[in-house]
């Protein structure tokens, strides 16, 4: 791999249009693979997740980029108003399944809303939900009876907590918090990845402690009392956070 895919794969991990547009501008081609994978594929892949996404995989497909689904672009852009007009002229979209590589809750067998929720998209998630969504859609399951989750999954535990909002949205809309599934495999083919199993979105908002997660502990404890209180469960005293013995050995 050449300094230039360095200099774009810092880039993406930074979610920096301008360096990207400084790569590509240097010469590089948007539609060439290096080290296995397309640069619209490192992008999507990679484990950040910010507001600045969307320019990121705007400026690529500009330059010629393509999905391996485009039906998911709207979706990824978190371009509402696209998404809407997808949506009036196909409602079948509502159904679609995809299948990409999830650095997190993984994204097969998914529907939009999942996808939504991965990347902490409110915008197209309320949209999504609007024009009639199944805010409770299954993705698929592997050969393990494992995943099988709903887009909540996805939003109990994010990166930097970034899907919170969606989250709400969701649980507004009358999203189950008391799914349990066989388990889950986060991260599926990365360093990370851990299989979760008997999960529920309760239990697997506290699975963001886990170390591999680099999770807030704060952020977890609010998420996991959300859920609860949606749930119409008492909520336990949450008192020992961040957790006295933790922060002392640090």
């Amino acid at each position: 791999m050449t300094r230039t895919h360095d200099e774009l794969l810092l880039a993406f991990e930074l979610h920096s249009v301008e360096r990207i547009r400084a790569v590509l501008d240097a010469g590089l081609d948007p539609r060439a693979p290096f080290r296995g994978k397309r640069p619209v594929n490192w992008l999507t892949e990679m484990y950040t997740r910010s507001d600045r996404f969307p320019g990121c995989l705007r400026l690529l497909l500009d330059r010629g980029a393509e999905l391996d689904d485009p039906v998911v672009a709207s979706v990824l852009l978190n371009d509402a108003d696209a998404l809407a007009a997808e949506v009036r002229h196909n409602p079948s979209l509502l159904a679609h399944r995809t299948t990409m590589i999830s650095a997190f809750t993984p994204l097969a067998g998914a529907s939009l809303l999942h996808v939504a929720a991965e990347y902490g998209h409110l915008d197209v998630a309320r949209v999504l939900l609007e024009t009639g969504a199944d805010v409770d859609a299954r993705a698929a399951v592997d050969d393990y009876g494992l995943n099988g989750h709903t887009p909540l999954f996805h939003t109990v535990n994010s990166n930097q907590n970034r899907s919170e909002p969606v989250m709400r949205l969701l649980l507004d809309a009358g999203a189950r918090s008391d799914i349990r599934l066989d388990g889950i495999t986060w991260g599926k083919g990365f360093a990370w990845e851990t299989v979760l199993l008997d999960v529920t979105p309760i239990s697997y908002a506290q699975m963001g402690l886990l170390p591999q997660m680099h999770r807030s502990e704060r952020d977890v404890c609010a998420n996991v009392r959300r859920l609860l209180e949606t749930a119409g469960r008492a909520v336990p005293p949450m008192d020992n956070v961040p957790n006295r013995y933790l922060e002392a050995g640090r």
